[in-house]
């Protein structure tokens, strides 16, 4: 018997909020005894304060932000937590038609660290004629994307603080803003990298799966109180979405139908079909992308909410000065629930994926810093 039974999940508009629609539209939170209602939000500073302050009961998450709110990083500091991984992967960068062929003509190297150093070279060049730095948005200060993007730029030279600005916009606001010009490119989650391209906005460099393959996104966040009073509500939303990951998985093309077919997503459906489908142009780095690696939302270790994951944020956020050096380990601890991962799914999931997972995070940080 679930301690509350009629929930309120807030969402944005992303592609990867559709484990939560698909665990609606399916009646998967039914069969867990729940009675779910799902709201969508503008913005991660909304969705996060309503959370914080219980008008929402969980949420379709940044994963760093399960962190920065518990850090009172960018905002009030209540404790968060997760025990359930969404989704990996997800986002792209894209940029302006001129900056684009900018990067183009001097690339030197087909990969993404050669995309990056040729925008390396363009900024150094606008520095010299004096023109305006190149303007970067993304989704939120503490999220995933905004790493990435930052990775990235380091990658080829480039301090994302000093080199160029960096701006926080909605995803879905994204597209326009490069059509009007006011900014250059942002990292963001589909669909809206596929909104910029179909609409003449912008040109897709390369997909965040070419900066770090299967990079960790969105989990489902809910604050230490409410999971503390509601274990077998939080169980029981986590078994609901788990199950819905595994049907996503096995008919992908269908479940995306849901996003549209009540406006979870307002995009037509053959843009959001367009980056899961494969046929998303890869960019100046032409990497093999498999349609299946664009969004994997279940599978292996794919929902595991890896300790080694949010070790390599923190290191982020210290690395960036959004935080001072010193956080030990026990905000990990106390943020990403791996053992409430297993609790909830014994018996659904191989046990040895906590341990195995772990250890290959750790690999994976490495290759990613």
């Amino acid at each position: 018997m679930v301690e509350k039974c009629r929930l309120r999940l807030g969402y944005m508009p992303l592609t990867d909020c559709l484990p939560l629609v698909a665990a609606s539209a399916w009646g998967l939170f039914a069969d867990e005894g729940l009675e779910v209602t799902l709201q969508r939000e503008t913005s991660w500073a909304a969705l996060r304060d309503r959370v914080m302050v219980g008008q929402l009961d969980a949420a379709h998450m940044l994963a760093p932000m399960v962190l920065a709110g518990s850090l009172g990083l960018g905002g009030l500091k209540v404790p968060l937590l997760t025990a359930y991984a969404l989704g990996r992967n997800g986002n792209a960068i894209t940029v302006s038609q001129g900056v684009f062929d900018s990067v183009r003509e001097a690339a030197e190297a087909d990969t993404a660290e050669g995309c990056a150093q040729a925008l390396a070279r363009v900024v150094a060049t606008r520095q010299r004629n004096g023109q305006p730095r190149l303007v970067f948005a993304v989704v939120f200060a503490f999220s995933s994307h905004a790493y990435l993007l930052r990775h990235w730029l380091a990658a080829g030279g480039l301090h994302p603080d000093r080199d160029v600005d960096l701006v926080v916009l909605p995803p879905s606001q994204m597209a326009e803003h490069l059509r009007l010009g006011h900014i250059d490119g942002f990292c963001a989650g589909e669909p809206w990298n596929s909104l910029a391209l179909q609409t003449g906005a912008g040109r897709v460099l390369l997909s965040g799966h070419q900066i770090w393959p299967n990079a960790p996104e969105k989990v489902l966040g809910v604050t230490a109180e409410w999971a503390q009073q509601h274990p077998d509500s939080h169980a029981a939303l986590v078994r609901a979405l788990h199950h819905a990951g595994q049907r996503i998985r096995a008919d992908l093309p269908s479940a995306l139908a849901l996003l549209t077919a009540e406006d979870h997503v307002p995009v037509a459906p053959d843009c959001l079909a367009l980056a899961p489908s494969g046929r998303l142009p890869g960019g100046l780095a032409q990497l093999p992308l498999p349609a299946e690696h664009f969004h994997v939302f279940s599978g292996g270790p794919t929902n595991v909410p890896w300790p080694s994951h949010a070790r390599w944020f923190l290191a982020q956020m210290q690395r960036w000065r959004q935080l001072p050096d010193g956080v030990g380990d026990r905000v990990v601890q106390e943020c990403w629930r791996s053992d409430l991962y297993h609790r909830f799914l014994a018996g659904f999931c191989d046990p040895a994926l906590i341990e195995d997972a772990s250890a290959a995070g750790s690999a994976a940080m490495a290759s990613a810093r």
